[in-house]
């Protein structure tokens, strides 16, 4: 049992940090972004393709680091990107929300945003096709950490790196100007606006941040299990049980739910199979919210 929390925590980790995004762009926004899902997607294929560039350029730094399964290549292909999925999502808001939002309703963007998703997943599988790739087809082996519970590397490298990066926009948010001027809009844009905050630029970072977050979580899905054009997809309904149960808005319960539902989709395999995993975790999450409806981390009512 121990080895299915261990999966879950990977699992969580990287659901809970594509549910940041999407809690931020949603508490600032105010709309459900179907979107998001498939930038994670588009991160992964980013990194995939910036792995086979740098790796034929780079020779000798293409060596992995240690017992991880990836060198400098991979690492520099996910900070690029990050920068091209944030830009993607600033393309997206420049050519259709941002107008939507001027002259549109919220439901108006709700289903914009939908259509939008399928646009961006039927690209991937023209681009790169439907079949499933990987970052890189070496076997890595699973080291014991605890009596019954084996991990890779890699999935030691995922749960510390989501530590550090939440730890990073911890920070952001609460010692920088952006990070109080987000928050600000967050709470009330008319007002921020009228004490000088420039709502519109806070609006473009929150979808470079929200982008270049899922670019990370598609590189950790890539990294612990494969890379396909309905990876993000199919990760959309977690990303929203997350952010509801840590409550919306919330950066922290959206961790806090992500793992919540990834050790519960895990837990539920060894007892009632893999199938069933999701209608557990929303079991899981409308239990949860018959005691907190505004979600572990949100405001009372």
């Amino acid at each position: 049992m121990l080895q299915f929390v261990a999966d879950g925590l990977v699992l969580g980790a990287t659901i809970g940090l594509g549910a940041i995004g999407l809690t931020l762009v949603y508490s600032i926004l105010r709309f459900a972004n179907f979107t998001h899902g498939d930038l994670i997607s588009w991160g992964a294929y980013f990194v995939l393709s910036l792995v086979g560039l740098l790796t034929a350029a780079g020779g000798a730094a293409a060596h992995r680091f240690g017992v991880l399964s990836f060198g400098w290549p991979l690492v520099a292909a996910v900070v690029l990107a990050v920068a091209l999925t944030g830009a993607l999502g600033l393309l997206l808001d420049g050519a259709l929300f941002r107008h939507l939002r001027r002259h549109g309703t919220t439901i108006t963007l709700v289903i914009a945003s939908f259509g939008a998703s399928l646009a961006l997943r039927n690209m991937i599988v023209f681009l790169y096709g439907p079949r499933p790739d990987y970052y890189s087809r070496d076997i890595q082996i699973a080291v014991p950490v605890l009596p019954g519970v084996r991990v890779t590397p890699d999935q030691v490298f995922v749960l510390g790196l989501t530590a550090v990066l939440v730890a990073a926009l911890h920070l952001l948010l609460t010692r920088t100007t952006l990070g109080r001027a987000m928050r600000g809009v967050a709470e009330n844009p008319t007002l921020a606006r009228v004490v000088g905050v420039d709502v519109e630029a806070v609006v473009r970072w929150t979808w470079v941040i929200g982008g270049g977050l899922a670019a990370v979580a598609g590189a950790f899905l890539g990294l612990t299990v494969q890379v396909r054009p309905q990876m993000g997809f199919d990760l959309l309904l977690p990303l929203f049980a997350a952010t509801i149960l840590g409550g919306i808005g919330s950066v922290y319960g959206a961790i806090a739910g992500g793992l919540i539902i990834g050790l519960a989709e895990s837990l539920s395999v060894p007892l009632i199979g893999s199938e069933y995993r999701q209608a557990v975790a929303f079991l899981v999450l409308l239990a949860i919210l018959l005691v907190r409806p505004t979600g572990l981390f949100g405001d009372r009512a």
